[in-house]
């Protein structure tokens, strides 16, 4: 068994990393703090990493989940300003998993390209994603309901909707946004705006049936999302590790106490644990594996926390200065917590673990 990463997966990533670093630099993300960096995001569309799980038939790449996995791992490391995740970790993988052929035709190469910005709209208020909360309804070909927060909601072009037909049973629909009503909504993390969508008999149709579907549009998620996690857990660790190396107390750099060394020792043990997750998980993903929805739940867990941990301890190792708008320690905060809840909180994947476990041992 092979955890390896393919040499072109690896140079996707490398190369994703080197325009990210020069596009998206601290003073870049402050500056592009109440939204999305145009100017980056046309460079993302052109570099084609929206297709790149997408197949060639349809404009993408055909990098595969490799490639986009190491590419989500360099958008986490810049905290890139842009609504990459609806249409690469969602929609896209929704689509060529459950899609009609027609389906697949009309939205999967607008995608591709980045002409088709997609949203995923599950929540309908706080809680955790569950069927029972599923209020919105799909009746005659149309949608009535409410969904917020839906992240990229504002500038989306098409939504993957979770809603019950009028025989109550829940699944996801496609829904051109078109005509929509929105309404833009605070968050914490400004460069990932949240919006509220009102359908209104709104034209939809059915891309899978049943909440089973739902899981595995958000497990898949999942896994990119973990990457994502993971370059900004790696990126914050980093910047914790380079302050402690340079600023003095009492007549010493502050790396060479015990304190601050074994906070980032912790970080660093939390980070590779959920990298074997992540690279696990990818694995069951690629290979149809039947445990795969525990491996992307023991992934989604294992980087929430990582990402959290790590992003809360830089701020610690930074000290005052840590809380000020001058650092970027609380970019990767505001991001960590935005991440930790875009596909439902650590406890619902925590129950899916459990869960899962208990459907093996019971086995």
């Amino acid at each position: 068994m092979n955890f390896a990463f393919s040499e072109v997966a690896v140079q996707a990533g490398e190369a994703a990393r080197e325009v990210l670093r020069e596009a998206a630099s601290g003073a870049a993300r402050r500056a592009f703090g109440a939204g999305v960096d145009a100017a980056l995001w046309a460079r993302v569309r052109g570099l084609g990493w929206l297709g790149a799980a997408i197949p060639e038939a349809f404009g993408g790449s055909s990098l595969g989940e490799e490639g986009l996995c190491l590419i989500a791992e360099a958008l986490g490391e810049s905290l890139a300003p842009v609504p990459f995740a609806g249409g690469a970790y969602v929609a896209a993988p929704a689509l060529l998993r459950f899609g009609s052929a027609a389906q697949q035709a009309r939205w999967l190469p607008g995608i591709a390209d980045g002409s088709v910005a997609a949203a995923w709209a599950l929540s309908e208020g706080p809680g955790a994603p569950e069927a029972r909360a599923v209020g919105t309804v799909f009746r005659d070909g149309a949608l009535t309901g409410v969904k917020w927060p839906v992240v990229d909601g504002t500038l989306a072009q098409l939504a993957l909707v979770v809603a019950r037909d009028g025989a109550g049973e829940v699944g996801v629909y496609l829904a051109p946004l078109e005509g929509v009503s929105r309404e833009a909504l605070a968050g914490l993390d400004p460069s990932r705006g949240v919006a509220r969508l009102a359908f209104e008999r709104a034209p939809a149709e059915l891309l899978a049936s049943g909440w089973s579907a739902v899981e595995a549009v958000l497990a898949r998620a999942a896994v990119f999302v973990a990457f994502e996690q993971l370059g900004g857990a790696h990126r914050a660790l980093m910047m914790a590790r380079d302050y402690a190396l340079e600023r003095q107390a009492f007549g010493r750099k502050i790396g060479s106490f015990q304190a601050v060394k074994h906070k980032l020792a912790d970080v660093y043990v939390a980070i590779e644990l959920a990298r074997s997750h992540a690279f696990y998980a990818v694995w069951a993903m690629m290979a149809e594996a039947p445990d795969f929805l525990r491996a992307a739940a023991a992934a989604r867990v294992a980087a929430t926390r990582a990402f959290e941990m790590a992003a809360a301890e830089t701020i610690q190792v930074h000290g005052g200065m840590g809380f000020t708008w001058d650092s970027d320690c609380h970019l990767f905060y505001r991001r960590s917590k935005h991440l930790a809840l875009c596909l439902g909180g650590i406890g619902y994947w925590k129950d899916i673990l459990v869960r899962t476990l208990e459907q093996r041992n019971a086995a």
